[in-house]
């Protein structure tokens, strides 16, 4: 099969994939266990970081609008048009086009809004002679630049990237067997391959609900101190801010319907990023996307995906890789749950040297065991946060 956008290989975790470590061991030994995420990720770009804080830039085309904040509107005549705060002003220079989206108006700004003061929009308006009036919260955007000839160069506009980071956070699971357990017949077999494998599986399950749940923190008082910092890397949950659909807010509560999940799929889902995305879901959601293909989108199973079993969800906007999380059953409310991630914007981060790692005899001196531990540290890295969605509190749908 075709690879999926962002992962490497062949889409396969087969006989000539050599895992480099115990993270990617576990992954193939079981791509569709506990953790499929970290499954996945040992497939696409991970990158060793020598600093605990990793940062990166995210940079975006912004969107240019405005919207009008005048209570009682603008006649015709009315040149000085008062926006809300937090809009696109700083990219009005003179000669900038501007448009009202009711009316379809066309103005010509006259002064830089950025100086105007005030949120203030200075323009010549209704360019070509018409009449048009203005209400309040119309909606206005930015629609090119018009210059006289022989004019001069129009002033510079510039926006800046934002920097955004996450930590490395420091994961231990250890496993201890005793002397006498070691040379006890067991037929269960051997303890300490026993317990060793049973140890990678909660490691790695730590990981996994670490990236989807935790909050990025950097303690040097109640937990640590400034030598010694305990640092908690951010997951996906608090992440992803932009496009988030929640079923608590829809006018019949934590319902969504097949309408309201369309939309949420064109306007925001598949706005930006790939067209080819892939979903972890909790059962109710399952049973909501199943009742929809039932009529509609005809799911079809996509199977060994990268090792992980996918159910395709084909719409006009993208297609949706859907697949039944297993930490979604085990924890409480998550069945309601839905997260989309774009992979090529993901990327594992692990401190150099430290990425998971079997650390053998931990014991003490004179103890009468073997004591091991897995360790990783390690992070999840966001490139860009809009092209990743989520839905929440989706309880019922029509």
């Amino acid at each position: 099969m075709a690879g999926i956008i962002g992962l490497r290989g062949t889409g396969e975790f087969n006989t000539d994939f050599r895992p480099k470590n115990y993270r990617e061991l576990f992954t193939l030994l079981e791509p569709n266990g506990s953790a499929p995420l970290n499954a996945l990720l040992a497939m696409s770009q991970s990158e060793a970081t020598d600093d605990p804080e990793f940062k990166n830039f995210r940079d975006e085309l912004p969107a240019r609008t405005m919207q009008i904040n005048m209570g009682s509107g603008a006649a015709a005549g009315v040149t000085a048009l008062t926006v809300d705060a937090g809009g696109d002003l700083s990219f009005v220079v003179p000669g900038t086009i501007i448009i009202v989206e009711r009316t379809g108006e066309v103005m010509r700004a006259s002064a830089n809004g950025a100086s105007a003061g005030a949120n203030i929009l200075t323009v010549t308006r209704n360019i070509s002679g018409t009449t048009l009036t203005i209400l309040d919260n119309d909606k206005l955007f930015i629609a090119g630049h018009a210059s006289k000839e022989g004019d001069d160069v129009p002033n510079p506009i510039s926006f800046d990237p934002t920097v955004a980071s996450n930590f490395t956070q420091i994961f231990r699971t250890s496993y201890q067997v005793t002397g006498t357990l070691d040379n006890t017949h067991r037929r269960t077999g051997d303890a300490e391959d026993e317990f060793s494998t049973k140890a990678l599986k909660l490691h790695m399950s730590d990981i996994e609900r670490a990236m989807f749940h935790g909050i990025k923190h950097e303690d040097t008082t109640t937990l640590g101190s400034t030598a010694q910092p305990m640092r908690f890397t951010g997951g996906l949950a608090s992440q992803v801010t932009s496009n988030v659909l929640a079923g608590a807010s829809q006018s019949t509560a934590n319902q969504i319907t097949e309408d309201e999940f369309d939309r949420f799929l064109i306007e925001s889902v598949f706005a930006f990023g790939s067209k080819e995305k892939i979903a972890f879901v909790g059962a109710k959601v399952a049973g909501h996307l199943q009742k929809f293909g039932k009529s509609r989108w005809a799911p079809t199973q996509v199977e060994g995906s990268y090792g992980v079993n996918f159910t395709r969800y084909q719409t006009m906007a993208g297609d949706l890789l859907v697949h039944l999380h297993p930490q979604f059953r085990q924890i409480p409310d998550q069945e309601n749950q839905m997260v989309i991630l774009d992979f090529p914007y993901l990327r594992y981060r692990h401190m150099q040297n430290r990425d998971t790692q079997l650390l053998m005899n931990r014991q003490a001196p004179g103890v009468d065991a073997k004591h091991h531990e897995y360790l990783t540290e390690c992070g999840l890295e966001m490139l860009q946060e809009k092209v990743h969605s989520k839905v929440t509190d989706w309880q019922t749908t029509t």
